[in-house]
Parts: structure tokens; C-alpha cells; sequence
């Protein structure tokens, strides 16, 4: 065993948000060191959010030439270069890297070590032959894709996000196994590669938003082709089939509309995540993990207070930003001894689909469930928009939570570009606002942003415009002016 380090805090993991907490600490002056095993910038880098998004965003161009949606703009038929495809993947990935990198965070003070660590005592930890005592450890662990217990399922043989962007082609026919966001995402991208693409969920898709809103994401998912089995399950899966096109697999499915065999080129596993705590040794620092993840409290501890987890492995939603958010709450107690604790009310998240769906609060049924019957809706479409229109995007649509007083909720928005829309109600549902603070808002004109204080100002209308206030102004109409 190597000399012993001694440092303030000891972050285990390089993904989003171990990376945070390092820089953070570090450059507040706390002695820090960053352990990780695999590539600096975690799975939302290398497997994750970057190649997807840019896998997404180069089908997405793809198909804009092909299928237009303006008058007099001709579609252009061509076929699909993966290589070219690949290459913009990885050159996005090269770009953002650097501020991954060992090198950067050697130059923010961080002693990087590269290995796995294991605990040995409740604040002590060995990698590659070092071993480091630390004030506080922080677990950025993240996660991996969960591969369900499906008869005959090979986990080498299947495809997962870390190892869908390296097959170096256009699969002949994709089947995706999980109608989360992974799922539809994917499922989306190599359609309009050029795939013929089979999705297999358990229940309904996308089963955490909106319903109406979702069935806009399934409309156009099946209009582009994507074969959908929802509320279906996989009962086995054959591997080695030979197929016309070489080797291939047979998916046995059964759905509430019969059973069906499926031959595929390829299968995806985009069925949950699980946690990455295997060899840590967890028990010897008396840290409790769950079937959801690491046990945590609200400021992020966990049974070992001088332990704490963020990010995937922190037991709660697994997105990027969610981890940037815990990082902060992390660096906060720990540099600042500040209690500071998570507040998830105001937590988005977006389905990067085409339109895209996103979504901050409550939905309708959580906010019933919180807050009593009382709550009321507002759904609001797109449909006469005006920049929809010159658009010619009109299938989206506005759904608005809120309390009978006009507190704001929840919102949700399927629509191109809904992720970038979706923060001004972000900040609405944070601060506490009231419908009538984004129903005066003054918006440029025309853009999509305008749905937002359209269905804010529509909230209204059955007020604003009853008998009521009719006489009022009849009243006041008939006083001198002033």
C-alpha cells in the first residue's frame, strides 16, 4: 500500500458531478482529489447526453432535407453516410473534452487519480496502490444501463447507450427494449438514419409526462414509421438467427393485441439504469444503498454524514443538470458549512424528440394529489401561432397547472424547441409566481415563447370577460373622466 494522502475532500468519480464538485472545491482552497477509473466526463460525455444530442441533431437535419415542411422548399433524397454521421458525434465530443480533462483540473489544483476505489474505514480510501484519508468523500459514481432478466438475453450481444455509437453502422432493423426518453430518442435518430425501428415498452411510453402531450411525440413517431408496441413485453430473445442481411436476433414478444416474432439486426436495452457502487466497498464506511441508489438526505448526506452522493447514484432523477444542482447543494455544505438542501419542486427535464417534450413541476395528477381537486388545467395549442404558421411546426402544445389562486405548478410544452422554452416556467414555478406575472410579460414578436403568456392571459378569460366585468365597465364608462 502507498504513501498515505491526506486531503479536505475526496470526490469518487469524473461525470458531471463529481467534475463540479472538484472544480469547486478546489478552487475555494479545500486540498481536493478526484478519483476516476474510465474516461474523465462520465457517462453524460462519452455515452450519454453529448453523442446522443448530436446523433439527434444530425437525423434531425437529415430529415428536415427530406421531408420539409414549407411550401415550395423540394425534398432532396439522398442516402445516409454513417460515417459522416460519426464523425460529427465524435468531433463534438472532441471539442467539449478538454474541459473534461485530467489536465484542465490538475491546473484548478485537483491531484487526479486514475483507478478504482474501494473504502476501507468510514473516511479512508484506496486506489491504485495509494491510499487517502479525507475531511469528506463525496460519491459521483453515476450510473449504467440495467439489463432486465429477459430468457436468452445475451448482455454482450446487445447494444446499450455505451456501445450504440460505436457500431459504425445503420442498422438494418433496431430493436429498442424501453419507451423511456433513451428509447424514443434513439428510436427517432436511427428512423430517420434510415432504420426500420421496433420499440417494445412495458407500459406506455414516456409514462412520466403528460398524456396528451405525449400522444403529439407518439403521432409523430408513427408517422415516421416507428413501429410501436406499448403495454408489451419481451418474452425471450434468440441470438445468431441468420437473416438475408447476415446474423441477426428473434424477439419474442407478447402485447395486449396478441404475440408477434421479430427479427432484428440489432437490439437496444434502454430499460432503467443501475447504480455504479460494485467494489466500493460501501459497508466498510457505513454507507446504506437502496434498490434506488445510495441513501441520501435532503442536504445530500448519506448514513455516514461525512460521506455524501450526487448525481445518478444519489438515488433520484438521473439527468445531467440534476447533478450540476446537487453539486452546488455539495460544495455549499462542505466548503461554506452552509445546510443547504435540495428543492426539487422546479426540477425540468426534456425528451429531446422532434417536437420535443419538456417539463418542470407538476403534472396535473401529482398536483391533485398534493393539493386537491381544486387545481386546474389549461392545455393550449399552437395551433394558430404565428410563428408556427410561418413555420409551418403547428402541432404543438401548452399545458398549464396552478392552484385556484393562480400559483403556478407545473407546465409542460411539446413543441419544436420546448426544452429552450420551458425556463421561463422553470423560474415561475421556483420563485412561487402567479399567472398574472407571465400573463403581463412583454414578449418579442413572432416567436414560440408567445404560447407562454398566451395561455397565461387565456387563464383568465372566462373572468376577464363575464358578465360581471361587463357591468364594471359599464360603471366605470359612465363616470367622469379623469
Amino acid at each position: 500500500m502507498g504513501h498515505l494522502i491526506e486531503c479536505d475532500v475526496c470526490v469518487v468519480g469524473a461525470g458531471s458531478g463529481g467534475l463540479s464538485v472538484a472544480a469547486g472545491t478546489a478552487q475555494l482552497g479545500l486540498r481536493t482529489v478526484l478519483i476516476e477509473a474510465g474516461r474523465m466526463g462520465g457517462d453524460c460525455l462519452n455515452t450519454g447526453c453529448i453523442p446522443s444530442k448530436s446523433l439527434l441533431a444530425a437525423a434531425k437535419l437529415i430529415h428536415a432535407h427530406r421531408h420539409p415542411t414549407l411550401a415550395g422548399v423540394p425534398p432532396h433524397a439522398f442516402a445516409t453516410d454513417r460515417a459522416a454521421v460519426d464523425a460529427h458525434v465524435r468531433g463534438v465530443i472532441d471539442t467539449i473534452a478538454p474541459h473534461d480533462s485530467v489536465e484542465r483540473f490538475e491546473g484548478l489544483g485537483v491531484r487526479v487519480i486514475r483507478g478504482h476505489a474501494s473504502f476501507l474505514d468510514a473516511r479512508t480510501l484506496t486506489v491504485a496502490g495509494e491510499t487517502i484519508r479525507a475531511r469528506d468523500v463525496v460519491l459521483a459514481v453515476g450510473s449504467r444501463a440495467a439489463i432486465p432478466p429477459i430468457p436468452g438475453l445475451d448482455p454482450a450481444r446487445v447494444l446499450t447507450n455505451e456501445s450504440l455509437f460505436d457500431i459504425g453502422t445503420v442498422p438494418r432493423h433496431l430493436v429498442i427494449v424501453g419507451g423511456g426518453p433513451i428509447g424514443v430518442e434513439m428510436a427517432q435518430a436511427h428512423r430517420r438514419l434510415g432504420s426500420r425501428v421496433t420499440i417494445v415498452a412495458r407500459g406506455r411510453i414516456l409514462p412520466k409526462d403528460e398524456p396528451e402531450l405525449v400522444e403529439v411525440v407518439r403521432r409523430s413517431l408513427v408517422a415516421e414509421g416507428i413501429d410501436l408496441w406499448e403495454t408489451a413485453d419481451v418474452r425471450s430473445v434468440r441470438h445468431g438467427i441468420a437473416t438475408p442481411e447476415g446474423e441477426g436476433h428473434r424477439v419474442e414478444i407478447a402485447g395486449a393485441d396478441g404475440d408477434r416474432s421479430l427479427d432484428a439486426s440489432h437490439i437496444l436495452v434502454a430499460a432503467g439504469r443501475a447504480v455504479n457502487v460494485e467494489g466500493l466497498a460501501l459497508e466498510r464506511a457505513g454507507v446504506e444503498v437502496t434498490p434506488d441508489g445510495i441513501r441520501t438526505d435532503r442536504r445530500l448526506r448519506t448514513t455516514n454524514r461525512r460521506v455524501h452522493a450526487v448525481g445518478d447514484c444519489a438515488g433520484g432523477p438521473q439527468f445531467t443538470h440534476v447533478a450540476g444542482y446537487h453539486a452546488g447543494i455539495v460544495i455549499r455544505n462542505l466548503a461554506f458549512r452552509l445546510p443547504a438542501r435540495i428543492d426539487d419542486r422546479a426540477l425540468p427535464w426534456v425528451t429531446y424528440t422532434d417536437p420535443e417534450l419538456a417539463h418542470v413541476g407538476l403534472t396535473l395528477a401529482a398536483a391533485k394529489a398534493r393539493h386537491g381537486d381544486g387545481v386546474r388545467s389549461l392545455v393550449k395549442t399552437m395551433e394558430g401561432l404565428d410563428r408556427a404558421v410561418a413555420e409551418g411546426r403547428r402541432e404543438g402544445l401548452l399545458k398549464l397547472v396552478a392552484h385556484p389562486n393562480g400559483r403556478i405548478l407545473g407546465c409542460s410544452i411539446v413543441a419544436p424547441g420546448a426544452g429552450e422554452m420551458i425556463g421561463l416556467w422553470c423560474l415561475a414555478v421556483a420563485k412561487g409566481l402567479k399567472l398574472r406575472d407571465v400573463a403581463s410579460l412583454v414578449l418579442p414578436y413572432p416567436t414560440l415563447s408567445e404560447i407562454s403568456k398566451q395561455a397565461a392571459g387565456e387563464w383568465f378569460r372566462p373572468s376577464l370577460f363575464s358578465d360581471r366585468t361587463r357591468r364594471l365597465v359599464s360603471i366605470l364608462h359612465k363616470l367622469p373622466s379623469w
